[in-house]
C-alpha cells in the first residue's frame, strides 16, 4: 500500500517560497465523507484523528527545473523554505511534491500564493469567528463536530459579504485579491474540512496555518484546546514575511484572541490597521473590552461586535471597504 502525500496551500514573497504538508501511512488520510449523516459523519471525523504519519520520509519539491530533497519530521510534517533567484508570478500557482514507494513515484499537486502588489493583509481565526463551533462549551463543540455534517454546520450571518468585501478592498481589478490567512488552534487533521467549508460558503481562498497534527483518539477529545502560542508565532511570522502590508486581525472573545492580538499590536505598532472581535456570549466580556480599549489607545481601529453588519459598517467608516 502506497503512502499518502497531503499538501497545503503555500505562500511566497520576493525572496522566498514556503510550501508544506504531511506524509501519511496508507488508508489513514483520505476518503473523508463530510456529507454523511450522523454516525457516518462521526466515523469520518474520528478517522481524521486516527491518522498515522511517516517519520523521516524522503520528500521532493519540483522547483525551477530541479528536484529539491528533504525529509519529513517525526510527525510526518515536511516544509520547504526555498530562497528565490527568479521572479514568481502573482496570484495562485501550482507546485508539485513527490515521494517514492518501492521505486514508484507518488506525486501530488498543491498551490501557493504570491499576493498581488497592494497594501492590505487579513488574518482571521476560524472557530466562532466565522464557523459556529461553541468553543466555550467543550461538550457542545464535540457534539456539533461529530453529529453535524459539513452542510449542517453554520456560518455567522453577514460574515461572507464582509470577508468578500475585505478581500477586494482597495482593488480596481476584482480578479486581484488581498492576502488572506486563516490562523487557528484547530489541528491539521481538519484542513480538508475547513477548505471545503470555506469553499461552500464562498469565503476568500486563504493560506491556512493550523496546529500540529494529532494522531490518537484521546487527542481528539481536546481538539482546538490547550496552548495558543502557536497562533502568536504564526501571526508574527506572517507579519515579518510580508512587512509592507497593513493588517486587519479578525477573531472572537471565546478564547484568547483579544489578548493575542494585543501582543501583536504591541510588537508591530505600525503594521496593524484594525482589530475585529466577535462577541460570542449574551454580553461583552469586561476583560476583552478592556484589552480592546488598550489596543485602540495605540492608534489601531477596534470593533467589538455581535452582528457582522456592525463590522461591515465599521469597515466602511474607517475606509477599509467602500
Amino acid at each position: 500500500m502506497k503512502p499518502i502525500l497531503k499538501l497545503y496551500r503555500g505562500y511566497a514573497n520576493e525572496q522566498e517560497l514556503i510550501v508544506f504538508g504531511h506524509v501519511f501511512r496508507p488508508n489513514t488520510a483520505n476518503s473523508y465523507e463530510f456529507e454523511k449523516k450522523r454516525f457516518k459523519n462521526a466515523r469520518s471525523i474520528i478517522k481524521m484523528f486516527r491518522v498515522k504519519t511517516i517519520a523521516n520520509a524522503d520528500v521532493y519539491l519540483e522547483h525551477n527545473g530541479k528536484k529539491i530533497h528533504t525529509k519529513a519530521l517525526n510527525d510526518g510534517y515536511f516544509k520547504f523554505c526555498i530562497p528565490l533567484k527568479e521572479e514568481l508570478g502573482y496570484g495562485w500557482t501550482d507546485y508539485y511534491v513527490s515521494t517514492y514507494y518501492q521505486g514508484e513515484e507518488i506525486r501530488e499537486k498543491g498551490t501557493y500564493i504570491k499576493p498581488y502588489e497592494g497594501n492590505l493583509g487579513f488574518i482571521s481565526d476560524i472557530d466562532d469567528t466565522f464557523l459556529i463551533s461553541h468553543t466555550r462549551n467543550a461538550f457542545k463543540k464535540l457534539y456539533i463536530l461529530l453529529w453535524k455534517n459539513i452542510n449542517d454546520r453554520k456560518i455567522f450571518e453577514g460574515v461572507v459579504p464582509h470577508y468578500q468585501a475585505l478581500s477586494t478592498a482597495g482593488r480596481n481589478n476584482k480578479d486581484e485579491k488581498n492576502a488572506f490567512f486563516y490562523v487557528s488552534s484547530s489541528e491539521w487533521n481538519l484542513y480538508s474540512f475547513i477548505v471545503k467549508f470555506t469553499k461552500i460558503h464562498e469565503l476568500p481562498r486563504a493560506v491556512m496555518l493550523l496546529k500540529d497534527i494529532k494522531t490518537s483518539l484521546m487527542d481528539f477529545f481536546v481538539t482546538g484546546r490547550g496552548n495558543h502560542n502557536h497562533k502568536f508565532d504564526k501571526i508574527k511570522h506572517i507579519l515579518e514575511f510580508y512587512p509592507h502590508l497593513k493588517y486587519t486581525l479578525l477573531g472572537d472573545d471565546s478564547q484568547h484572541d483579544p489578548f493575542l492580538y494585543e501582543s501583536v499590536c504591541k510588537i508591530f505598532p505600525l503594521t496593524v490597521k484594525a482589530v475585529y472581535i466577535r462577541q460570542t456570549g449574551s454580553s461583552k466580556k469586561p476583560k476583552a473590552a478592556a484589552v480592546l480599549k488598550n489596543i485602540e489607545s495605540m492608534g489601531v481601529a477596534v470593533c467589538y461586535f455581535k452582528d457582522s453588519n456592525e463590522a461591515i459598517e465599521h469597515s466602511k467608516k474607517i475606509g477599509l471597504i467602500s
